[in-house]
């Protein structure tokens, strides 16, 4: 609901703009109106005030009266049901041939009367946010995971472990193996370490809780190297989305050997022109349609900074096929592994 202030706020702005020859509908959704919310509001030849707060409103049909209201705070006093909670409560009653409202009735009852609390030894459940980790530049945060690959026959699987870097989405790092071992990780995070000329700079590295994660060994040796570690959520499927969607997008290309591999040198043939593929050809949608070698080395920034310059010269030669600006080729300046904690509270998402 807006108040009184802020509507007349609004008003003054959106007409700022209509005189400075603004549309009205983008001043309208510069401040996240509608133009028939506006219209509404100034429908007198003055602002008019929210009428809902004085709005007279009948009241529904299934509406508790006060004296159920009373018997259900009564009944929930009751010795026998002081320690138990409506789904106990209401069954209890039919069993005794009696029926005052439904669970939810009784819940709501109870919370208008602040009397629905935590009982129990047991914590309050409590929401807990992702690890969020921002990175404003290549090799800051990395994520990794492992997925399997059918082999030539039923119940043969190979293990592609995957590194990438989120700023980039550029494939750092990558090896194919038979099993997963906390070994083959560690191995693998090395030689990237080394081919990326990182060693001794700060580093986050998210993942999931697999056991080839969180080994012991393994975080000795994240521990030595002075890289972060970040792990997703127990039973949470997309705190790690980078890692997902690359595997996705790997599955789902036209040369993927969907029936299986035929060897692990067959494997690791097929992955290298696949990371070749990805990381030097294709256009990442996510950080603007540049390659992520491009992005990785910083070579994205001229890329976009002249296509701007195609875009404004088309419509330079062609003003009247454009009604809005160009097309936003700007670099993008982050990317954060999950939506940042502070953005969450603002937001008051759940």
């Amino acid at each position: 609901m807006i108040s009184p202030s802020d509507r007349a706020l609004a008003v003054e702005l959106i007409q700022e703009a209509k005189q400075n020859g603004a549309r009205l509908a983008l001043a309208c959704k510069e401040l996240n109106i509608s133009v028939r919310t506006y219209e509404r509001w100034i429908s007198e030849g003055r602002i008019k005030e929210d009428q809902r707060p004085i709005a007279s409103r009948p009241e529904p049909k299934n509406k508790l009266t006060k004296e159920e209201k009373q018997e259900i705070l009564e009944v929930v006093k009751k010795e026998e049901f002081v320690d138990l909670p409506p789904t106990q409560i209401v069954p209890k009653l039919a069993d005794r041939r009696i029926y005052i409202a439904s669970e939810s009735s009784f819940y709501r009852v109870l919370r208008e009367h602040k009397m629905q609390n935590h009982r129990g030894r047991s914590k309050k459940p409590e929401r807990r946010l992702p690890d969020s980790h921002l990175a404003i530049a290549p090799n800051q945060v990395w994520t990794w995971d492992i997925t399997w690959l059918k082999g030539p026959v039923k119940g043969k699987y190979y293990r592609l472990y995957l590194i990438i870097d989120i700023f980039s989405r550029k494939i750092v790092g990558w090896e194919i193996w038979e099993t997963e071992e906390a070994k083959y990780a560690e191995d693998l995070m090395k030689k990237t370490i080394i081919s990326e000329k990182i060693q001794g700079k700060p580093l986050v590295l998210h993942s999931d809780n697999g056991s080839p994660m969180k080994a012991a060994t393994f975080q000795v040796l994240l521990e030595k190297l002075g890289i972060q570690s970040s792990y997703s959520r127990p039973r949470v499927s997309n705190d790690n989305p980078y890692s997902e969607a690359m595997f996705r997008t790997l599955k789902y290309r036209p040369e993927f050997p969907h029936r299986g591999f035929e060897t692990l040198e067959a494997t690791r043939e097929w992955a290298l022109r696949f990371v070749s593929w990805y990381n030097c050809v294709h256009l990442h949608s996510g950080i603007n349609f540049v390659t992520p070698e491009q992005c990785h080395t910083g070579a994205h920034i001229k890329i976009l900074k002249g296509r701007k310059e195609v875009y404004e010269l088309a419509k330079q030669r062609h003003p009247e096929r454009w009604t809005h600006s160009t097309r936003d080729w700007s670099a993008h300046d982050s990317v954060a592994l999950n939506p940042m904690k502070d953005k969450i509270e603002k937001d008051g998402t759940k």
